[in-house]
């Protein structure tokens, strides 16, 4: 299998070498060259979420140096459990959750996966490989987990200053060693662009080994396709048919991976957007022109993304703008929305959502078409993490996880950072 550029411009290279790129030389995303076909009775023993990975994966790593390993590097990424279940008092809708994870966010298990390739990729390199990761919350701290204390590998986070939760920003500057915490006087589009220029300089990437792990690296997108892949499995399984999904989404890395999923031939049905005030998304949909913007800061903050980065990939996938529009909807909620659904879920349900996965709650309560069946919304993040937002609207304090605590106790550092891209190349010269 080889990956060629959404920039048209650039060779293909194999999975190995898009995931070492990050991003392709002419300034687009990789994408497959093709999407292998599967029937459900290609899954009919499996019963594993590593064994789903391995075999959905498989064809996309056919013929790398990383095949042989991809057993392995499945079970170290899908090392905790995403249930799907059904959510109480919503008849036909189930949820999933993403956040089971080590730093409880749905970014842990393509960060994981992410690291393992590059770990087994870099042992038999020399120079440090610079890892640089943009986070609008929940990435930054999935990928500083993942590659504390990797060998050969520094990780650089950027993140937006005054835009992340109080716990989030711990969960991005607490690990030390090989992780380094940047603090950007600008909005995740910022932080985004700083590291779009360093991976497009010539004379940085020819002084500096670089990579991306945000989820413009192929190496993130593709094991997020597996938990689709997977519910998908379980769900058709129980009750034959195909089962929907509702997606909170921000840079659309993790929406993209449905939308790949569902092209492999998987029972994946409609594919629903929930974005937050943010809604160059659902207003790109509804009109047919593109028209990124600066963020705005809302209580869901990880989706504050004005231009994201991934609507190159399903243009590429969907060159003709009426396929795209069919192939996927959108819909944007605002603030106030998002915590009448927390209040409301809560209160008459007993089902409590971080912000992100109420956009999406949202969604299935006031926009979604029962007649296309049943569907999933998806849980992203573990409400411990915005309990600024949350505790204040439930009138109760939310048990944090054992793997949160854990880091909360821990001294934190970070650097903080303008938005020039020359102070950020400098940086990178000299770290």
């Amino acid at each position: 299998m080889k990956y060629r550029s959404t920039g048209k411009d650039a060779p293909a290279v194999t999975v190995s070498e898009a995931i070492r790129n990050g991003l392709a030389p002419d300034g687009g995303l990789y994408v497959p060259e093709r999407f292998p076909a599967f029937q459900t009775r290609d899954f009919a023993r499996v019963v594993t979420l590593p064994e789903v990975g391995r075999i959905l994966l498989e064809p996309f790593f056919e013929g790398d140096p990383l095949q042989p390993e991809l057993p392995a590097i499945c079970q170290d990424a899908f090392s905790f459990p995403i249930p799907l279940r059904p959510v109480n008092g919503r008849k036909g809708v189930s949820v999933i959750e993403l956040f089971h994870g080590p730093t409880a966010a749905f970014k842990d298990v393509g960060a994981r996966f992410l690291a393992a390739c590059l770990e087994r990729l870099e042992q038999q390199e020399q120079d440090t490989l610079k890892v640089l990761v943009a986070t609008s919350g929940d990435t930054g701290g999935a990928v500083a987990a993942a590659f504390h204390r990797r060998p050969g590998i520094e990780v650089k986070v950027l993140y937006p200053a005054g835009m992340v939760s109080p716990r989030q920003e711990q969960q991005l500057t607490c690990w030390g060693d090989n992780i380094h915490a940047f603090r950007v006087a600008g909005a995740f589009d910022d932080c985004q662009r700083l590291v779009k220029a360093a991976l497009a300089s010539e004379a940085l990437t020819a002084e500096c080994r670089l990579t991306s792990a945000n989820s413009i690296s192929i190496g993130r997108l593709l094991p997020q396709a597996v938990y689709y892949a997977a519910a998908s499995l379980w769900h058709w399984r129980e009750h034959g048919k195909r089962l929907s999904l509702i997606i909170p989404t921000g840079n659309l890395g993790n929406a993209v991976a449905a939308v790949w999923a569902r092209a492999t031939g998987l029972p994946v049905g409609t594919i629903t957007l929930a974005t937050n005030a943010n809604k160059v998304i659902p207003d790109y949909l509804s009109g047919g022109d593109w028209q990124p913007r600066q963020s705005l800061a809302t209580l869901a903050s990880a989706m504050d993304v004005g231009n994201p980065s991934n609507m190159a990939r399903l243009q590429d996938l969907h060159p003709d703008f009426s396929e795209l529009a069919a192939s996927v909807d959108a819909f944007a909620v605002s603030d106030e929305q998002i915590r009448r659904q927390i209040r409301t879920d809560y209160s008459e349900h007993g089902e409590l959502w971080c912000p992100h996965t109420a956009t999406a709650a949202h969604v299935a309560d006031h926009h979604y078409d029962f007649s296309a069946g049943p569907v999933a919304i998806v849980a992203t993040a573990h409400p411990a993490k915005f309990e600024t937002v949350i505790e204040p609207l439930i009138g109760e304090t939310i048990p944090v996880p054992p793997a949160l605590a854990n880091l909360f106790d821990l001294p934190s550092h970070a650097d903080d950072l303008g938005t020039e891209p020359e102070a950020f190349f400098a940086v990178l010269r000299s770290t």
